[in-house]
This record gives C-alpha cells, structure tokens and sequence, in this order.
C-alpha cells in the first residue's frame, strides 16, 4: 500500500481510516479494518480512563471492607488475566512476524494497539482486588466499558469472518498460493479469542459480588437488596421485583419495609452536615482563635455549635443553611446536574432523528432499506438512553432531598432542645413544629425541580435554535404568544389562589360548626333542633360550593389556554413562515420536526413559572429556618457546678430576668444536704421563677448559681408524653421491680393505675389527654422519685392533688419520713399546712425574698409570713382537721392573737360548709371507711364514683368488646359499587358529556394535524396563495374548535364533580344527624369530623382533578394508537403484548404504592408530635439532662418514615422505568413499521411518530391518576359507608298533623312493664319498671350512680328506644310518634349546659319562632335580663364555642330560659351533678316551683335536699323500683332505703 496516503490516520493504520462509499452510500454497509481497530476500540477505552474517577470516589465512599474471594471474583481476576495475556501476545507477535527482515511492513497501529487495550485491562485488573478490598460490590463504569467494547467489536466479528471466509477460497482454488496468510490467521483467532472473553466479562459485569465481610454497620436479614445488586439490576430497578409483588399478592405491612440504607441514615447525614454548619458558624466570628475539631460524632451524638456564641465573639452576620446544604449534598447533586445535561441533549436529539425519518420516508426508495431501520432502532436507543438516565437522575435528587430533610429536622430539632425563653415566646410550638413539617419539607420537593433553574433555559434556547433553522425568524411570532401566555395565566393562578383561600375559610367555619353539633348532639336530639343546625351547616356548605364553581370555571379558562397555547403557537408560527415569503412551503420535515420541538417547548415553559413560585417559597422557608438556627440559646454555663461550696444548691446575690425586665433580684438561698427548703409567697411572686434560675432557664444577670449532683424536676404544669404510664416513670431508666412498686404506692398512683385498661402499660394520649390533672402531676412525681437524683426542685407538685391524697403524698414522699427524706429537695407550695414540717422557709415577694427561717421564726416575726397565712385561711379552703393542727402549731410558738383569731374563724366556717354540703346516696362512704371530714368526703365522692362506675365499665367493656370500635384501615381495592354510586352522584348526563367532549377534542386534535400533513403533502401549494390560505384558514378552524371543546370538557367533570360532592356531603350530613344516639357513643367524635373535613375536601377538590387528569390521559394514549394505526396498520397487532405489559406494571405498582404511601403517611405523624412533645417539654428534658436520649429518639423516628418513604421513591421510578420502556417499544414499532410498511406519505409518517415519541410522558401519568382515583375514591366509599348507616325512627308521621296543638294537655305519665337497654347484646337497664304520674305531680327520682336513673329520661324522649313496655302520655303510647312531634312536646333542663357558638337568640329559639318580649319574659324569669341588658349586642351576643364566655352559672340559667321558651305539660330536670354554685341552683328550684307549678316535673336528684319536698319519690335500685310514695311517707319508716339515704346526708 502506498505510504502517502492522505490523513495521519492512514498512515498511523496503513490503510483506509474512512471510506464513505463503503460504509454509507451502500446497499452493504461495513467499516474499514482500521476504523474498527482503532475507533471502535478505543473509544471504549476513553470512555473509561475518563470516568475512571468514579471508581476511585466509589472506593473512598465505601462503608464496608472485605468481600471474601468467591467464583465471581476468581472468574473475572482469570478472565480480565487472559485478556492482559492475549493482548501482550498481540504486540510481541506482531514484532516477530512484521517489520525487520519480513516483507510485512510494521504500522504504529500494530505496537499502540495492544499498548492502549494492556494499560486499559491492566487498569481494570487492579480495580478487582481494590474492589474486594474496599467492599465495593458493583461499579457501573466497568460494566458499561465492557458493553461497549462488545458491542463495537461486532462489526469486526463480520470483517473477519468475511476475510476468513476469502483466504479459505484463496486456498482451497488450484493455483498454489504464494502469499503467506499466517499473520491474518493469528489475527484471527487472537480476535476471536479477545471477542469470547469480552462477552464473558460483560456477563460476569451483570452480577454483583458478594457480600462484604466488615460492615461500618450492621446488615441484617432484612437489608434492602440495593445494596448488593448489580449496576444492570440498579438501573432497571430489577431489585425492586420482590416488594411488587409481595404487594400485589397481600397489602404490604411494616414488617415487609427493608432496612435503611446506611447512607440516608441520620448517623451518616449528620455529621457531614453538623461539620459544614460548625464551619460556616465559625466563619461568621471575627476572632479565629477557637479552633475547632470536626464535628464528633461522640457516642452517637453530633454537636451543633451555637450560631450566638460567646459573649466576646462578636457576630458578623446569620448563619445560613445554604452554605452547608451545598457542601455536605452538592456532590451527588452535581451528579445527578450532569446526567439531566445528558437527557436534555437527548432529547433534542429526537426530532433530529426524526427528520431523517421523513426524509428516508420522502426518498422513496432511492435510500437503501437499512437506513430506515437503523434511524428507527436509534430513535429507540435515544429513548431507551434517556429513560435510564432520567431514572437515575430523579432517584439521586430523591436522595438529596431525603437527605436534606433528614438533616434539617435534626438540626431544628437538637436547636430546639437548646433555645432560651426570650426565642421560644417568640414564636408558638406549632409555628415551631411548621419548621419541621412543612419548610424542611418543602426543600425535599424542591430539588427534584431545582435543575430546571438552568435546564429550562437550557431546553427553550436549543429548541429556539432548531425551530430556528427549520422556519427562521417566524419562530419569534410563536415564541411572543408563548410570553404573553404566561402572565394571563399568572392572573388566573392569583384569582384561583384567592377563590381557595376563601374556600378554605368557609371550610373551617363548616368543619367548626360540625364539631359543635357532633359535640352536643344529644342536647340537639333531646330538643328537637336538628334541622336548624341542618340548615346552617348547608348554607355555609351552599357557599363554599359556589366558590368551588367559580374556581372549576378559571381551572377550564386555564385549561383552554394550555390546550390553545401548542396549537396557537403552532398556527401563529406556520402563518407567520407562510405568509412572510412567498417561497416559504411547508413540507413534511418542516412541519413535524417543528411540532415535536414545540411540545419539547411546552414542558420547561409550565415548569418555569411553577418554578419560581416554589423558589420564592423555599426561599421564605431557607428564612424561617436561619432565623430559628440562629436564634439564643440558653447559656450552659449560667449554673456552676462547683462541689467546693459548703451546700448542694446555693444562690448567691441572684437576679435573673426572662428576657426582658428584671424579675428576681437579691436572690440568697441555700439548701443544705438532705434538708428540705419551703418557697411560699402569693400568687405571681416569683416562686417558680427561683426553680427555673436553679434549673439555668432564666437569663441570669448577676450573682452565683451552684448545684452540685443529679437534678430531678417536678413541674407545676405536668409533662406527660405520649407513651405508657411505665415509661413516663422509668424516662429512660432500667426497671427495677421494688423500687417501682415502692414510688407508685409512695405516689399514691395504685389506685388509678388498676383503674387502666391495661394496667401501667396503658398508652396515654398527647399531652396526658385521658389523664386528670391529678394523675399527670402524681406521675410527673413518680418520675422524679423514680430517678433517685440528689437534688430536687418541687415546683408546686401538691396543687392538682386532692387534699388527702397531697397530705399522703408529702408524708410518704416529700417530708421528713417520706422516701426522699435524704435529699436536698426545695418545695414550692400554696399549702400552709405542711409549713410547719419544713426545714426553713423562703417567703418571696414582689421577687424578692423578703424573709427565711424555720416556721416558728416567722410566725413570731409577724412580717409577710403571717399576712400570708391569715390570707390564705380567709380563702377558706383548708379541712377542718388540718386547720386544728395548724391551730396547735401556732398557739404553742408563741401568742399572736390575730392568728389565732382568724383559724378560729376558719374552723367555724369549714363546719358549717361541711353540713350545708350534705351529699346525697350512696354506700360509697362505707367504701372508703367513714370518718374525715364530710367536705373531704364531697370531693372524693365524685371521684370515687366515677373510680367505682370506670372500674364497673371497664369489666363490662372486656366482656362486650371495645365500646369504641376501631377504624377500618381500607386495604386493597374499591369494589366497583362505589364507583357507581359516585357516576350517579355526578349525574348521567354530566358523565356522558365528558366523555364525549373528549372524544370530540382528541378529534379535532387528530384532525387538525391530519389536515397539517395533508398540507404539507399538497404540491400545488407553492403557487396558489389561494389554497395555501384556504389550507391556514382550516387548520385554525380545527385549532379553536379544539380551544372550545377543550374548555367544556374540562369544565363538565369539574361541575359534574361539584354536583356530586355536593350530594354527596348532604347525603352524609342527613344520615348523620338522623343516626341514633349509640353510634356517637361507639364513634368517636373525631372520627365522624374527618368524613366532613378531609373525605369532603378530597371530593371536592381532588376527585374533579384527577378524574379529568385521567380521562384526558386516556383518550391521549387511544389518539395515540389511532393515529399509528391509521398510518401504519399493522402497529395493532403489537399492541396488544404491549397493553398486557402494561396492565401488569400498573396493577402491581398500584398495590403496592398505594400501600406504600399509607404507611408513609402513618410514620410521618410521630416525628412531629414527638417534636411538638419535646419543644413543650424542653426543660423537664434539660433538668434530667436527657436531651441526647430524646434526639436519638427523634433520629430513629425519622429514620423510620425514610424507611416508608424511601420504597415509595422507588416504586415511581421502578415504574416510571418499565412504562417509558414500553413507551419505547411503541416508539420502535411506529417508526420500525412506518418505514418497513413501505408508507409513501411522509406527513402520515411524521404524524405518528411524533405522537408516538409523546406517549411514553402520557403513559406514565395515566397509571399515576388512575391509582390515585382509587386512592381518592376512599373518600367515596367512606363517606357512602356513614350514609348506610342504621337510622332512628323518622321525625315526622302523618299522624302526628291530627294531635291538638298543645297536646300534651295534662301531662299524664305511664310506665308500663317497661324495660330499656342501651345497645344490642347489652343487659336491660330498666327491667320491668311501672309507676303511674298525675299530670301537675312533682316526682323525685333517686338512686346511687347506675340505678338507671338517666336511663328513665332518656328512654322517655325516645333516645333509646324499649326493649319491652311501654310509656304512654296522657293515654297515647310514645313509640307510636314521629320523634320530632314527642321531642318538641317535652322540655328538659339537661346535666351539663351545652351551648352553641351564634348569638344568644339562636341559642334560646333556633328556629326563631318566638318574638322579642317572649325571650325578654324568658331571660327575666331565668334571672338573666339585667346581664344580657349589660351586653353590647343584647340578644345578638356573641356565644363562644362550648359558651366559653360565659360563666357556668350562667350557662345553666341559659338552659333554663330555653326551657321557659317552651314551657309544655311535662317537665324533666337533671341535676347538675357538680354543685354549680349553691346560688345559681337555688334561682333555678325558685323559678321552677312558681313558673312550672302546672306542669308535671320529674327531678332526677343529686342531693336530697331539692326534693323533699316534692309530691312523690321514686327510689330506684339496679334498675327496678324498690320504694314509690311520698319522701314523708318514706322518712317515717326508718327501714326505707330512703331513709337510710337521708340519714348518710345529715338531713334527719
């Protein structure tokens, strides 16, 4: 061969490096020899030597080490050595058999050939054992170079075959052969050889080694298997098989989740973050002499440096989170910026393709057929690239995210166990707790959007650029119209933000209202009064549908602009091309290229404008959160630790303030070991204030604080979390069995303990919410005790406890026998009687201390110590008993006849209180032996009741199973009824017309573009300006009928939905209110608000979307197939594989995601009560000074939900994978068809192949709506369930119309035989009771609790109805009313006064029927005229919700007045059991007596005293009736049960 030849490749070969003839413009394309040695091989190799850093970073990242040598390793280390091998043999053969004496010449290709391939394989060889060392188990630069290089050696497989194939002619022919051949054969089989092994290392590439030997940590069985899959089974998510199906076959359950992987683990996000942050607070100091360690990460605790620093380090400015976000997550965020670069040039790659598609189409046979299958299977490629890619890239910035949260919720999280009080009055636990669950999530949404910020430009430049070359400036008339779009639509977006924020006020007043009427639904039935509140929870219900209306017709406004916005841009831009220039036609190319670049368009110009909005959000969030971040904390240093001082705790010239003024000034205490230290002054003094100077949480001023040893505290406002009553006494401590008992008993918590359901373990709500006051302090004690610290601040630990039961506690406890006898202990109390067995006494006031001593000191000093016990007797609410001792503790010191004087006084008074109290039944006393005074007995004696009838209810609750029933988590699918019921909600015309909408819109859609190609194949175009302008004018036709069908078909489901959901809610609300009263006892209020708030909102507002969202989709994929089909027929025969794929992606995805996001959204919840927990219980947490248990505790929390989080992610992308495959295989096939099937028209072809390269987007989205219409169809199928449910009887009878209008007339009562239960399966309550009443009899109804006595009333309005018997009034048997016409003919004055939020008119006459001097006459007899004549607004004033604003008192006179309102024949009055005040209570027997002197009044009496002297008493027991005559009859025979009752209460 010549040595002259013309490129340096040439002469670098020695042969041709390019032929063009033989390569392209051929029937039988092939390479030259030397392209496919040097190109096709290298290129491969550079790939690698250019990412190998990847790898080097994968080693360094590792967590784990050593994976033991297995056969995979063995194999590849053997095969990548026979490679090495193979290749050096290359290079010395070549210096043996060419150059020197031989006759073949020596090329550079011969020697830099196996060169380059040793150092290459040489690389990789050295990468398997670092690999194995490093613990990395898969790498994907090393499969992908092995892909690569087998894929390029393909085409050389042929040449040599081919080669071999002539020399064997050569051969085998008869002339004998001069020519040596024995180079070519070694080159041959050394080829074929290096072929083999490749393959084997590409294969061996697709598995993953095997499992580390050390892990940094633990991996157990239940690790997620991304950790040892391979690179291949990586990016097609192969791993993720098992939990698919595993959730397609059952609903998967927690105990399915993988573990976290390690990477997203808070001990891993931590400390890279922590290091950032403490590096970026240092910056802001100006002095640099602290220098800092790395952020350790000491037994699992980071620290965090404090933004406020010392007091001498002056701060330059805020820390912001950015700087560390960026550093601690930039790499992988970087990455994952590079691979959306790719995608981005991929995609613009695919019109380009396309192109060339129409123009092969165009060609007609003159290009030879394997052009049009290699563009088609490049297409193909281009897609299938990208969506791997795309995988990638949306997974990495998942991670991030994850990340990002993680890091921020523990860093807001550790700061918030830190904050002084000056920042934490700043702002309300939940504004702190939003931090946290909306700003650090929101970051999390963000950054998978983040790159658009550059991308988006990105895409509209490219796309601007190509549009360019294909039509020229015209493009910018397009480009205009895009612009001016968007602010019409920002105009529209800010009207709908309005609408919903309008929406959502109204929804709150509806919900609000609910609330009330589910909270006081039995008053509303006992009065009748459902439909009034009916009415008015409709009328805010028919306002906020009307704002939900306004808001369907804006989103169709936008949708029609976003449906004409492509199409107008298309119209603008090819009017504009045409109509500029004469020359100017369009031609197939043209047109399709210029269409798929305007819907590559579209995408990055919806996203900008969203973009921004979230930008600006963010960035409020980025903030909120510095501002927290950098806000005080509490100094550490405040309290000394000092063991040198004499005394435990001491305070020295103290002031301390709470930020602002001075509150504590002059402060000296001390404490000695083991003594025990009173604080006593008057309300707002400061006592507290000197616990918490103790505890370092005020701001000291000035002076010493010291405490020596372990801290426990007491709170006076109990901590209680949310766990078992065992965990919150042990808090974090081990368990010892005698110790506990020996706290509990000492904590007098024995009793309310068996009381539980189960026992100590018993789960207690937020906030202690199924706790008294009582139990929460005495188990804010127990904690204390339980901790056995040295020293103990009690701050007022006595003031929610009962009397007896605080005097147990301080003897058994706090006082000088108690079990802390030995402590240092400072006590806070209200109490005087415990003074006197105190070591000293610290009085404080004003904030000072004014003066100390033991109590006899001070009682003899007559300062403010005796001031404030003569006050606090003159309260008056000290036992007699106690009051005797102190009287003897006084008159022994010393003579100070003023006190003495005022106990006195106060003995006298507690006597007379005591009689006056008299109680009413009950053996209970017997109970709880007699004795003690009878005051202290009228406070047990409620709790004892309620102790007695929970304990009773709680046997009877095991026995009849849970009174409240639990809620049925949904799982699995929606069976198809719900749908219906919901299509018939929606109205069948509304249904059918949406779906012919579609249909006509995708019409117009397909037309419109047929009518393009058509256009664009038309030749006489170029010369008849007419046709050209009847073609513009038709395509616009198509275009607006488009834009009009659009604007319908989204607005018929948006107000077909409204229809519904406004059926829907009234449907639910009218079963609701009719339901019978046993379903709000079994149904927790709560329960039945979260159908009205969150099941309404989500057919409100989700359903309409995602119902149209869907339908939209739908019928894209059918046009989609349409139009393939149309141009291409045969396409219908893949579709049917393609479909069945396609199903079983989406249904297992379904299952499992749907089941995925539940748990998500379960586990999400406990980190932020956890939190809210914590924020309020911050300084419990700091005086036990267990904050790291706490934040281990938060970490784990928010490890959890990443565990629930993190497979969802992959689930979307595992899915996203598979349908933009099977996207792909359409896009194959549309273009593989369109140019196998020999289709001549190139606009047809065009056509389908754009729509095809959209459908893999549309695809993907129909999956996602139609899983979650069956997420929101739930809803539905909730609120249809409450619909069904059982109704009471119906409210209105015919026969109801012909009773008198002042029926009843006498008000006769009648029990006969009647018996009563409240539920079925449940004992009766009455059993058998008969008793007869004459109208205008005044009937008395006494029994011990759970005689049945409320059971009467109730079973009298019919709000449980008889088992047996019957109750007749005036001779017509009730049972055979409508409700409504037997509630309204009676009036109760219930046992709790319930009144609803509204004026006072709506809460005395809802239906407002009454007139003015009616309710005037009403409030004057209730006594209430002179108050409500006070009020501003009168009638019309405002009642809180639960009438918060007004006094009990007052409440009950309220009640009163309604009753007055009504005033029927037959009267039923319930006690308050509670004494409200004796006051009150007599107004109401006073006005009773003279106003209902006609009627007849049953009282179910509490104390005796109201009703003797009633006409007669009925004394019921356990449900029967044991005695019936009048109280004298009854008090004259010493034997009655009545007596025996009197005689308990004093009264004979």
């Amino acid at each position: 061969m010549a040595d002259d030849t013309s490129s340096p490749m040439d002469r670098f070969c020695g042969s041709t490096f390019w032929n063009a003839t033989e390569t392209w413009y051929t029937n039988d394309p092939d390479f030259t020899p030397c392209f496919e040695q040097t190109a096709l091989v290298w290129t491969p190799c550079a790939f690698y030597w250019a990412f190998v850093i990847f790898d080097f970073y994968y080693l360094k990242a590792s967590l784990d080490r050593n994976i033991p040598w297995n056969k995979l390793n063995v194999s590849k280390a053997l095969v990548n050595l026979g490679l090495l091998v193979i290749t050096a043999l290359d290079l010395i053969m070549a210096l043996v058999k060419k150059g020197g004496d031989s006759e073949l010449p020596l090329y550079d290709l011969d020697v830099w050939g196996p060169i380059i391939k040793f150092a290459t394989f040489l690389l990789l060889f050295i990468f398997i054992p670092l690999n194995r060392k490093y613990g990395v188990q898969t790498t994907g630069c090393q499969f992908i170079f092995w892909f690569l290089l087998t894929v390029l050696s393909i085409p050389r497989c042929r040449t040599e075959v081919r080669l071999d194939a002539e020399r064997q002619k050569i051969l085998n022919s008869q002339q004998p052969s001069e020519q040596d051949f024995s180079w070519e054969e070694y080159q041959f089989v050394s080829f074929f050889i290096f072929f083999t092994f490749t393959s084997i290392m590409l294969i061996l590439n697709c598995f993953a080694d095997g499992m580390p030997r050390q892990t940094k940590y633990q991996r157990g069985e239940n690790e997620i298997p991304e950790l040892s899959a391979s690179f291949l089974s990586r990016i097609t998510y192969q791993w993720f098989d098992k939990m698919a199906l595993k959730g397609y076959r059952n609903p998967l359950e927690e105990k399915d989740l993988w573990d976290l992987r390690p990477q997203d683990s808070c001990s891993e996000v931590m400390p890279i973050f922590a290091h950032h942050w403490n590096q970026n607070v240092r910056k802001n100091y100006k002095n640099k002499a602290r220098v800092e360690p790395k952020a350790q990460f000491s037994n699992g605790n980071v620290t965090f440096e404090n933004p406020h620093g010392e007091k001498n380090g002056r701060k330059k400015g805020m820390a912001s989170i950015m700087p560390p976000i960026y550093k601690s997550f930039g790499g992988v965020f970087l990455f994952g910026a590079l691979m959306k670069l790719f995608t981005d040039t991929l995609t613009f790659a695919q019109p380009q393709v396309l192109s060339l598609i129409i123009s092969f189409v165009e060609a007609q046979d003159a290009e030879p057929e394997w052009k049009g299958i290699l563009y088609a299977v490049l297409l193909f490629v281009l897609a299938a690239a990208q969506t791997f890619i795309l995988g990638q890239y949306f997974h990495r910035m998942f991670i991030v995210g994850l990340r990002i949260r993680t890091a921020l919720i523990n860093a807001i999280y550790r700061k918030a166990l830190r904050i002084s009080n000056s920042t934490k009055k700043e702002s309300t636990v939940g504004e702190i707790v939003n931090l946290m669950a909306v700003d650090a999530q929101r970051f999390m949404e963000l950054t998978t959007y983040l790159n658009m910020i550059w991308s988006a430009p990105l895409q509209i430049g490219l796309a601007l650029y190509f549009l360019w070359q294909q039509l020229g400036p015209s493009v910018l008339a397009g480009l205009a119209v895009m612009i001016i779009l968007i602010p019409v639509n920002g105009v529209i977006a800010s009207r709908i933000k309005t609408y919903q924020i309008r929406q959502m006020k109204y929804k709150d007043e509806r919900v609000k209202l609910m609330n009330e009427v589910l909270s006081g639904i039995k008053v509303l039935k006992l009065y009748a009064w459902e439909p009034s509140f009916e009415k008015q929870v409709l009328d805010i219900r028919d306002k906020e549908i009307a704002t939900l209306r306004s808001t369907a017709y804006l989103n169709a406004g936008t949708s029609f602009l976003w449906s004409c916005a492509p199409f107008l841009v298309s119209l603008v831009t090819f009017a504009t091309y045409v109509l500029i220039d004469e020359n100017n036609v369009l031609d197939a190319t043209k047109t399709f290229v210029s269409l798929s670049l305007f819907n590559i368009l579209r995408f990055p110009l919806t996203m900008l404008p969203m973009l921004i909005t979230n930008l600006v959000q963010t960035q409020v969030s980025v903030n909120r959160i510095n501002k927290f971040l950098n806000s005080e904390e509490l100094d550490p240093n405040s309290v000394l630790h000092d063991s040198s001082k004499p005394h435990p705790m001491s305070i020295e010239n103290g002031e301390f303030s709470w930020g602002d003024e001075i509150t504590l000034r002059n402060i000296n205490i001390e404490v000695k070991k083991g003594s025990l230290v009173a604080l006593v002054g008057t309300v707002g003094s400061g006592k507290s204030s000197v616990v918490q100077a103790f505890l370092g949480e005020m701001e000291k001023l000035a002076g010493v604080v010291n405490t020596v040893g372990k801290l426990a505290y007491v709170p006076q406002q109990a901590w209680i979390q949310n766990a078992t009553v065992r965990d919150n006494i042990l808090f974090g401590q081990t368990y010892d069995r005698k110790r506990y008992n020996k706290v509990i008993d000492a904590c007098a918590l024995r009793a309310d303990i068996d009381i539980l359901s189960a026992g100590d373990l018993t789960e207690i709500g937020e906030k202690g919410i199924n706790l008294s006051g009582g139990q929460k302090q005495r188990i804010s004690l127990a904690r204390a005790v339980y901790s056995d610290a040295d020293l103990y601040l009690l701050d007022d630990p006595l003031s929610a406890v009962d009397a007896h039961v605080g005097k147990h506690i301080f003897e058994e406890v706090i006082g000088p026998k108690g079990i802390l006898a030995r402590k240092s202990r400072v006590l806070v109390t209200h109490g005087v009687t415990f003074l006197p067995q105190v070591d000293s006494i610290y009085v404080i006031k004003m904030g000072e201390i004014s003066e100390s001593g033991t109590f006899d000191q001070l009682v003899k000093n007559k300062g403010a110590f005796a001031d404030f016990i003569i006050q606090h007797l003159q309260e008056g609410n000290e036992e007699e008993e106690e009051l005797n001792q102190i009287k003897r503790q006084i008159s022994s010191t010393a003579d100070v006849p003023e006190l003495l004087g005022t106990v006195e006084k106060a003995i006298k008074l507690a006597r007379t209180e005591s009689l006056s109290d008299s109680i009413s039944v009950t053996s209970a006393d017997s109970l709880m032996g007699g004795g003690g005074s009878l005051r202290r007995r009228t406070k047990r004696q409620d709790s004892h009741d309620s102790v007695a009838s929970a304990a009773s209810l709680k046997k009877k609750q095991e026995v009849e199973g849970k009174l409240i029933e639990t809620e049925k988590s949904q799982t699995g699918g929606v069976e198809f009824a719900v749908y219906k019921h919901y299509i018939k909600s929606v109205g069948i015309f509304l249904s059918v017309a949406t779906l012919v909408l579609n249909f006509v819109f995708q019409a117009f859609q397909i037309g419109s573009n047929l009518w393009l190609t058509q256009w664009a194949n038309d030749q006489n175009v170029a010369n008849d300006t007419g046709l050209r302008d009847m073609y513009l004018g038709v395509y616009g036709a198509f275009g607006f009928g488009q834009g009009f069908t659009s604007f319908f078909s989204d607005l018929a489901p948006a107000l077909g939905s409204l229809h519904a959901a406004k059926v829907l809610h009234s449907m639910l609300l009218e079963n609701v209110l009719r339901a019978p009263m046993t379903m709000f006892d079994t149904t927790p209020v709560g329960r039945i608000l979260s159908r009205f708030s969150k099941d309404v909102e989500s057919v409100d507002q989700k359903m309409p979307q995602v119902i149209n969202d869907c339908i939209w989709c739908a019928f894209e994929v059918l046009a989609t197939i349409v139009v393939i089909s149309l141009s291409t027929p045969i396409f219908l025969a893949v579709i049917v594989p393609i479909a069945f794929l396609y199903y079983f992606a989406q249904r297992f995805y379904v299952a499992t995601s749907r089941q995925l996001m539940r748990l998500e959204s379960v586990s999400r919840s406990p980190i932020y009560s956890h939190f809210s927990e914590t924020v309020t219980g911050a300084s419990t947490i700091r005086a036990y000074n267990v904050g790291d248990r706490f934040i281990e505790e938060s970490d784990a929390k928010v490890d959890k939900n990443q565990v629930c989080k993190y497979p969802s992610v992959i689930a979307n992308r595992w899915l996203a994978i598979r349908l933009e495959m099977v996207g792909n295989l359409i896009i194959l096939f549309a273009s593989l068809f369109a140019v196998l099937g020999g289709q001549t028209n190139p606009g047809l072809v065009g056509l389908s192949v754009s729509y095809a390269l959209q459908v893999t987007q549309t695809l993907n989205w129909l999956v996602r709506m139609s899983s979650d219409i069956e997420t929101n169809i739930v809803s539905v199928e909730r609120i249809k369930e409450y619909g069904e449910t059982k109704q009471e009887a119906p409210w209105e009878l015919e026969q109801d119309k012909n009773k008198p209008k002042n029926w009843p007339q006498e008000g006769r009562v009648e029990f006969q035989n009647f018996q009563v239960r409240y539920r079925e399966g449940l004992d009766l309550v009455l059993r058998g009771v008969s008793f007869n009443i004459q109208g205008g009899e005044k009937v008395g109804i006494v029994g011990r609790t759970g005689a049945g006595k409320s059971s009467l009333t109730l079973a009298l309005f019919r709000i449980i109805e008889a088992a047996g018997g019957r109750i007749s009034i005036d001779g017509v048997d009730i049972a055979s009313m409508g409700l409504h016409m037997l509630r309204s003919r009676l009036t109760i004055i219930p046992q709790d006064p319930v009144l609803f939020s509204g004026s006072l008119r709506i809460n005395l006459d809802p239906f407002e029927i009454k007139t003015d001097d009616e309710i005037w006459k009403a409030l004057e007899l209730s006594h209430l005229k002179s108050f409500v004549k006070s009020l501003a607004a009168g009638l019309n004033h405002e009642i809180a919700e639960g009438g918060e604003n007004l006094s009990v008192g007052q409440r009950q006179l309220v009640c009163l007045a309604r009753a007055l309102l009504r005033k029927t024949k037959v009267l039923v009055l319930d006690e308050a059991t509670a004494a409200v005040d004796l006051e009150t209570d007599d107004l109401i027997q006073k006005t009773i007596r003279t106003e209902f002197k006609e009627c007849t009044v049953l009282t179910i009496a509490h104390r005796l005293n109201t009703i003797l002297d009633s006409d007669k008493v009925i004394v019921l027991d356990k449900g029967q009736i044991i005695e019936f005559a009048s109280p004298t009859e009854l008090l004259d025979n010493p034997k009655s049960a009545f007596y025996s009752m009197a005689k308990d209460a004093n009264l004979v």
